[in-house]
């Protein structure tokens, strides 16, 4: 990744510091979308010892505490790079801030198609060894679906099917709803796939061959709204959601789920990128 540029975060984040203990104070806030939990001392034990052979070596639980803090106040400042490499040091236990960090840098602050896609799949790489060292942890699940949904995104819907990724994405997604049902973005992802699908190849393909009915996309994006009002991802892809379903029926609430989002005031430097996208999508 290093010889990579890595574009810096383009707004205001003196807003988004979270030193000291202002992260653990914030943390719920924070946290409320991905349901990640605290890294006290006493979590970071528990990962040492889930992840055995793949926990970091030479780290106690105190030491693994602080890099995973450090990370993540990299991670909400906006400091993705640093966020990314700190995560991708610690292993498997630092994938989730490390999937997530470049994640939503591809996302947003990455141009290029083909550089988008190779982050994105390096993500998905990076969450499935997350996935067999730290089975228990929703995230490890819900970091491989969001990396993939997105790397499928860049592809052909007909190449995204053909290698299987829908299948994987739906597996990923309900492990993660099964270990935190609350897991807000697993609802919302989930929603995106049932929509996407149908949007794609048609309601009735769509069902047969993969599930997908957008009584559940519907139902699941009602559920994350209801989690997590404040977040502006939730309001972003309600509008795609609805225009994926239904076109332009539902035009003018698809622009008021867009205008929910711009209007919300950001927690974290990943809030501020998803409510300037939901900006520029109605100006």
């Amino acid at each position: 990744m290093a010889k990579t540029a890595w574009a810096a975060f383009p707004h205001d984040a003196k807003n988004f510091q979270y030193g000291g203990d202002a992260l653990k104070k914030a943390w719920p806030k924070l946290h409320a979308g991905d349901c990640e939990p605290y890294p006290d001392d006493k979590r970071a034990a528990a990962l040492i010892k889930a992840a055995g052979k793949a926990a970091p070596k030479g780290l106690d639980a105190a030491a693994l505490a602080s890099a995973l803090q450090e990370a993540w106040r990299a991670f909400h400042r906006g400091d993705f790079k640093a966020a990314f490499e700190a995560g991708e040091a610690l292993g498997p236990v630092g994938a989730s801030v490390a999937t997530k960090a470049m994640g939503i840098h591809a996302t947003y602050l990455v141009d290029g198609d083909a550089e988008k896609l190779k982050r994105f799949e390096q993500a998905a790489k990076l969450a499935e060894a997350a996935i067999k060292a730290l089975p228990d942890e929703a995230n490890s699940h819900y970091r491989h679906a969001f990396a993939l949904g997105r790397y499928s995104q860049g592809l052909s819907i007909a190449k995204a099917l053909k290698q299987g990724i829908a299948g994987k994405v739906r597996e990923s997604l309900d492990t993660a709803l099964e270990l935190a049902p609350k897991h807000a973005e697993a609802h919302t992802a989930l929603a995106l796939y049932h929509a996407e699908i149908i949007g794609k190849i048609g309601s009735m393909i769509g069902g047969l061959t993969y599930g997908a009915k957008a009584a559940e996309a519907d139902s699941h994006i009602k559920t994350a709204l209801k989690l997590t009002p404040d977040s502006p991802i939730a309001h972003i892809e309600h509008g795609n959601i609805l225009m994926l379903l239904h076109g332009d029926k539902q035009e003018d609430a698809a622009a008021a789920a867009y205008e929910k989002a711009a209007k919300l005031k950001p927690a974290d430097a990943m809030e501020a990128l998803d409510a300037a996208y939901a900006k520029e999508q109605i100006e």
